[in-house]
């Protein structure tokens, strides 16, 4: 920068010409000329007050720096907020592929926007400061070097008013000294500037003579700062003529760069919006496009629960998605594979059984013909031999019975089950099953004439006869039968005094072949009578159902539709070998 030349007689300093940036150039001789800036000097040579953005001294402002949050300004949120927060679920892939999106584009478009604010802010602000403080200090060395040591007011105030010019929000103050050290002020705008609106810091820099040494080749330099005044930020310069003369303060208001900033900072915030809504919008084509797939897979997962084994995924591409689809149609014809065979081996085991039952009924029907006449013989025959002939009677009635009941499991499992409806007198029904089999002193009939159903007859004995036998043979006397209608449902309990159904039975006393007592497999009954009962209960739309009486005692309530030809519609609109497919 420049370096003071040593006095003449009693001329003025000659000062060589400064640069503040960096270049020299030479000025003619008798021209006293400022010192150079310094941006975040101090006035001790060292580093100055500064925020980010320049040197900054004392008090000063800077108008377009964002106010730092103390740590208790309430940016915590609430533990009400927080408790909604938390109780937030996503449950659509959608909505947290489009979120996901949203979140990284906001972030990039805001990290992105924000960089280009500082980065803008910066060249603007830099390069109004710079070209302000280098007019600034042209001007102190074109005219304010001019004038003699000793102005007056009328010279400092048209010398400030030539300095500042015609430039708006431009304005420049000038101290000399007059004769006794008493100071005078001469300012281009003293409605806009006076000296009360230089901070007291930037004073004390401008007049703080500094030591001369190899690093500081001047004993004053430019100094700056930014102020705000009545909402409207401005910089403050200064600087005085080394060697003599009178000091100089600049005063440039910044509203136009600030305005320029904020169009900036909208511009950028539309244009940050827009990212978001793009991003959403692609989030959401992505997101279609990965998750139709899915869906496509999630559709085809479902009908393969519903039976439907033929089921399988179109393949295209070679991505995740593709090999996923390939996986889950191998899987699918696996399955299919497995299943076909386990039915095959089904339908081989219930034709087989159904032979069986067909085949057996032909000899059977000849050892019941025989065991009738030894029946009837039994009287006469030895005392020895008659047991022996009471047991092939007893076993042989008990295999015919065991056969019926298989011919009729494989009818159900077949589905070749039908019904044969009919308008009925419920209670005529069911007293007329009772007293088929002699059980009318032992059964109680609780109800009333008159309850009309269209159901099945024959199915509605075989499902009595089950109950009411199994309560006889298991339970404990009296067994009660109650009927009753709730809408359109006919409502039939049976109720016995024994001891109840043991908690461990009671889920599977619907099962086939299921006995109780694993120490009496021999006992009267078969194990498919209940079993019957409920799949003929089932094939009219209605169910049965077991429990313990709370004061001793089981009940099974029987529940069927009054009108059952939904159900016989339904049944007869089946395939029968679908039906006898199903695993």
């Amino acid at each position: 920068m420049c370096a003071a030349a040593a006095r003449e007689g009693g001329g003025r300093a000659v000062l060589a010409d400064p640069d503040p940036y960096g270049a020299r150039r030479g000025i003619p001789a008798g021209h006293a000329f400022v010192s150079d800036v310094r941006r975040g000097a101090g006035p001790d040579g060292g580093p100055s007050e500064s925020d980010a953005h320049g040197a900054h001294l004392g008090e000063g402002i800077d108008p377009y720096r964002n106010p730092r949050r103390g740590a208790g300004d309430g940016t915590r949120p609430g533990a009400a907020k927080r408790a909604v927060l938390a109780g937030l679920r996503w449950t659509s892939l959608r909505l947290r592929l489009v979120v996901v999106f949203a979140a990284v584009a906001l972030t990039a478009a805001v990290s992105a926007s924000g960089i280009a604010y500082w980065l803008n802010r910066e060249a603007v602000l830099t390069r109004t400061q710079d070209s302000a403080l280098e007019d600034f200090q042209q001007e102190m060395q074109n005219r304010a070097a001019e004038l003699p040591l000793r102005p007056d007011q009328a010279e400092l105030q048209s010398t400030a008013e030539l300095m500042a010019g015609d430039s708006p929000g431009y304005s420049v103050l000038l101290i000399g000294t007059r004769d006794g050290g008493k100071p005078i002020v001469g300012v281009s705008d003293p409605d806009t500037f006076t000296m009360d609106d230089v901070p007291k810091s930037l004073q004390d820099a401008v007049n703080d003579k500094q030591k001369v040494t190899s690093g500081n080749k001047y004993p004053y330099h430019v100094f700056w700062q930014r102020v705000d005044r009545g909402g409207t930020p401005y910089l403050v310069g200064g600087t005085r003529i080394i060697g003599g003369g009178p000091t100089g303060y600049l005063f440039k208001s910044l509203d136009q760069e600030r305005t320029d900033l904020n169009s900036l900072a909208w511009s950028l915030g539309i244009a940050t919006a827009l990212a978001l809504v793009g991003s959403a919008l692609l989030a959401h084509a992505a997101a279609t496009t990965v998750l139709k797939p899915v869906q496509r897979l999630g559709e085809a997962a479902r009908q393969l629960g519903e039976g439907k084994f033929g089921t399988r995924l179109r393949v295209s591409g070679g991505d995740e998605l593709a090999d996923l689809s390939r996986t889950f149609n191998k899987a699918a014809e696996s399955l299919q594979k497995k299943v076909a065979d386990m039915s095959a081996r089904e339908e081989s085991s219930r034709r087989f059984v159904a032979d069986m039952s067909h085949e057996l009924r032909t000899p059977l029907t000849a050892l019941t013909a025989v065991t009738e006449v030894l029946e009837d013989e039994a009287d006469s025959l030895d005392p020895m031999i008659a047991p022996a002939v009471t047991l092939v009677v007893s076993e042989t009635r008990r295999l015919n019975v065991l056969v019926e009941n298989l011919m009729e499991v494989t009818r159900f499992d077949a589905g070749t089950a039908r019904l044969v409806l009919d308008d009925v007198d419920v209670v005529d029904q069911v007293t007329a099953c009772i007293d088929a089999r002699a059980w009318l002193d032992a059964v109680d009939l609780d109800a009333e004439r008159g309850i009309m159903a269209r159901l099945d007859p024959r199915r509605l004995d075989v499902i009595m006869a089950n109950l009411i036998g199994n309560a006889l043979k298991h339970g404990g006397s009296p067994v009660r039968v109650a009927v009753r209608t709730e809408d359109d449902w006919l409502v039939i309990e049976v109720r016995d005094h024994g001891p109840g159904i043991p908690e461990d039975v009671l889920p599977h006393v619907f099962d086939r072949f299921y006995k109780a007592s694993a120490s009496r497999p021999r006992s009267e009954g078969s194990g498919l009578g209940l079993s019957i009962a409920r799949e003929n209960a089932h094939i009219h739309g209605g169910d049965i159902t077991a429990a313990n009486v709370p004061d001793g005692g089981a009940m099974f309530v029987l529940r069927l539709p009054r009108d059952g030809a939904e159900a016989a519609e339904r049944d007869h609109d089946q395939d029968p070998g679908e039906a006898g497919d199903a695993p």
